[in-house]
């Protein structure tokens, strides 16, 4: 039996380990102590039997069937499950009336856990919001996904969220030595030893998961009982946590929150996060030429002048990853990632497309002033078209005084303020002598017109 063949060997009643193990009692769950140590709202609610409607939300191996199920152990309630993958619209107006019925005839509550909520769709959410409503069920839906994005909000407005948190290592290092000591439940009629560096290695390397733990315990425990020693020790321990996978869905809020790291780190000049959040998409498999065009946003956005070279690395870096791929290209984007996040930072041009995007939609079409307008024929300009037009290459300086190019509603505005960062500093400088804002105090910044 190798290690793979012996994942697959479970106790005599056929139930993986992480079934097994699930906690009956709210005393046996390890973790998420925010929502259920003493005086915590969710803890008190149930220990009191007053469980209102809910969406569990968290990470995998969380507990949220768990707690489900636990919530219906501690209240006396009818656990009824449905997955709202495979479950459709006639099997759960079966469930809700059989719900009713138990309610009506025998006083008895039903919990109604709805694993991936996210997945109903209207028709779903609108056929279970009455009985929500009414209490004749307590949902309980458990979603990896943001409920907001993914429960309507009626249905939403009914129930609270509880967000559970991924598992400490020393919470999962206490389930695993449970495991391990249980009798009926558990490992211990394999008679193992096993010692803390080992059990110390998954508890870190299933990442907050305790089904990955627990699966991972059993994998190795089945090792380690083929051995002569009958010992779990670390390199077994690293043979059954095998091909580590990042904690990372493409379409789901995860993906949008390592994406605002990758981004916010880059604008807060910390190269080192920066390159790390990059590493944490590519190494999940998202697609590099995403990641690029973050970057070419970002070199416009967020350091704009201050550095104008920054666009041309990050177009540079493109054009060098089209050219070689994975993965010497990987290289090209990690001098471009980690000179993104070294220079200086301005979002003045950003600032100033979207003041004049609200101006343009605030008053529309204004009149080009005449002396901007061009005059093709001698009609427009007998009407007066280009009339005080000053050529600036004619001028002094190359800049003609006191000609205003907006619109004459608003003269007054600025829109492009340049900040003092980098090489925008400069530009600051100029615009404020040619504005006739005050002479510039930094004479090494004066260039020649």
């Amino acid at each position: 039996m190798d290690l793979f063949d012996s994942a697959r060997a479970r106790t005599l009643d056929g139930v993986p380990l992480a079934d097994r193990m699930r906690p009956a009692s709210l005393d046996e769950v390890v973790g998420q102590r925010h929502l259920l140590a003493e005086g915590k709202l969710l803890g008190g609610a149930i220990r009191e039997d007053r469980v209102p409607s809910m969406v569990l939300w968290g990470p995998p191996g969380t507990g949220k069937t768990t707690l489900a199920r636990v919530i219906a152990h501690e209240t006396h309630g009818r656990f009824v499950p449905f997955s709202a993958v495979i479950g459709g619209l006639p099997e759960l107006r079966k469930l809700l009336a059989e719900a009713a019925e138990q309610r009506r005839l025998y006083g008895k509550k039903s919990i109604l856990f709805i694993d991936e909520i996210h997945r109903f769709n209207k028709a779903q959410q609108d056929a279970l919001l009455p009985h929500v409503e009414n209490g004749s069920v307590v949902l309980v839906g458990a979603t990896t996904e943001n409920p907001s994005f993914a429960v309507n909000a009626a249905l939403l407005s009914r129930a609270r969220v509880f967000r559970l948190e991924s598992i400490g290592p020393d919470d999962l290092m206490q389930l695993l030595k449970r495991a391990l000591a249980d009798e009926k439940r558990g490992l211990a009629s394999l008679g193992l030893s096993a010692d803390d560096e080992a059990l110390q290695g998954i508890a870190v390397g299933a990442r907050g998961d305790a089904r990955r733990a627990l699966d991972v315990l059993e994998t190795a425990a089945r090792h380690a009982e083929a051995t002569t020693e009958k010992k779990l020790d670390p390199k077994i321990v690293d043979e059954a946590l095998a091909q580590r996978t990042l904690l990372y869905d493409k379409s789901g809020e995860e993906h949008y929150n390592v994406i605002s790291a990758f981004i916010k780190s880059m604008r807060g000049s910390d190269p080192d996060a920066a390159i790390y959040w990059m590493m944490r998409m590519l190494e999940a498999g998202d697609d590099p030429l995403f990641v690029l065009r973050r970057m070419i946003i970002f070199a416009s956005e967020d350091v704009g002048n201050a550095d104008p070279q920054a666009l041309t690395v990050v177009m540079a870096a493109d054009d060098a990853f089209r050219r070689l791929g994975m993965p010497e290209g990987m290289f090209a984007m990690a001098q471009a990632c980690t000179y993104l996040a070294s220079v200086p930072k301005s979002n003045a041009s950003y600032v100033a497309w979207t003041q004049a995007q609200a101006d343009v939609r605030e008053h529309g079409a204004l009149q080009v002033p005449m002396h901007l307008r061009n005059a093709p024929t001698a009609a427009m300009k007998e009407w007066g078209y280009g009339d005080g037009y000053k050529y600036p290459h004619d001028e002094t300086g190359g800049f003609a005084k006191d000609v205003s190019y907006l619109p004459d509603e608003l003269k007054a505005r600025r829109y492009y303020e340049p900040k003092e960062a980098g090489f925008e500093s400069k530009i600051r400088t100029r615009l404020r002598r040619l504005r006739g804002e005050g002479n510039p105090t930094n004479s090494g910044d004066k260039e020649k017109e």
